[in-house]
């Protein structure tokens, strides 16, 4: 697609939110903050996107950065790990079990192409606590 007056290639897959995914050299230096907010509201996605920059480290091993649609760049995104994991197999990149990497921590994919199940595993961690007066 088009936008910032550059051709960028990406999957695109809903994993019940519309996902857009970029292969990235390295995630440290991709352009998460400035190319984010540009495709996230991209005339193509006309409720907005998920935009995940996925650097493949090996077949079963991804680092992920995901600029989530409304909130800007996140610690953590568990449907933007699917949507990377299933483009990256889709695409041939993968393999059926693959680690990733993000900046609040790991979470397993495992996917055996289109016709199955999803699974992501990984740890729950408690963040806050707070109280309402209602």
């Amino acid at each position: 697609m088009r936008a910032a007056e550059q051709t960028i290639l990406c999957g695109v897959v809903s994993m019940g939110n519309p996902h857009c995914v970029i292969q990235v050299d390295d995630v440290d230096t991709a352009a998460v903050e400035t190319l984010g907010p540009v495709l996230e509201s991209h005339e193509r996605f006309p409720e907005r996107a998920n935009i995940g920059f996925m650097q493949v480290v090996k077949r079963e091993h991804i680092r992920l950065r995901v600029y989530e649609r409304g909130a800007g760049e996140t610690q953590a995104c568990g449907s933007g790990a699917c949507a990377a994991v299933a483009v990256g197999i889709q695409q041939g990149l993968l393999a059926e079990e693959v680690r990733v990497e993000l900046p609040g921590g790991r979470l397993d994919i495992a996917w055996k192409g289109p016709g199955h199940p999803l699974y992501m595993t990984g740890p729950a961690v408690h963040v806050y606590d707070g109280f309402i007066h209602l």
